[in-house]
């Protein structure tokens, strides 16, 4: 029997994202997303439910993730779940479930003036175009044409529009 492990999320950071380098120098970034959903509550007022989701990405995109992202910032996460586990300092076995990002790509206005003076662009470049053309991402950017390479031109004025 087939199985399938993949993970589609779109949200905001909580916080700016963490960079690390493991002992063979390898990038790995680990951000904390979070999405939010509307649903009616128990006196039948929609109340918004927010879930944290914890996205770990390698190599350059790590990099790239730590340059360009902040708190505050929208991204769309493409990856799959795995759960990891440890003993901590008392003995105790721990668990974690985690995305393992394959794909990032910013989404939105930068928020901030600071992310304009650096140069950019809204979208993640990513580790490899070749695993982006394979699986169709191409032009899923938040605006139509904004992407590079995706066949548009980028407008830096569309970082105004406001959704």
């Amino acid at each position: 029997m087939a199985s399938l492990n993949r993970v589609l999320i779109i949200g905001n950071l909580g916080q700016d994202p963490e960079l690390r380098y493991t002992p063979n120098q390898v990038a790995v970034a680990t951000l904390n997303v979070a999405t939010t959903e509307s649903r009616p509550g128990a006196d039948g007022q929609r109340q918004e439910v927010t879930e944290w989701h914890r996205v770990i990405v390698w190599n350059k995109q790590a990099e790239n993730c730590a340059k360009y992202l902040a708190k505050g910032r929208t991204v769309f996460v493409e990856g799959k779940l795995q759960t990891r586990s440890w003993e901590d300092k008392t003995g105790q076995k721990r668990y974690t479930t985690e995305i393992v990002a394959q794909n990032v790509q910013f989404l939105g206005g930068a928020g901030g003036s600071q992310s304009r003076e650096r140069g950019e662009m809204g979208v993640a470049p990513s580790d490899s175009q070749n695993s982006q053309n394979a699986s169709g991402n191409q032009g899923s950017s938040a605006v139509s044409g904004s992407q590079p390479g995706a066949g548009g031109t980028y407008d830096p004025t569309l970082d105004d529009i406001p959704f």
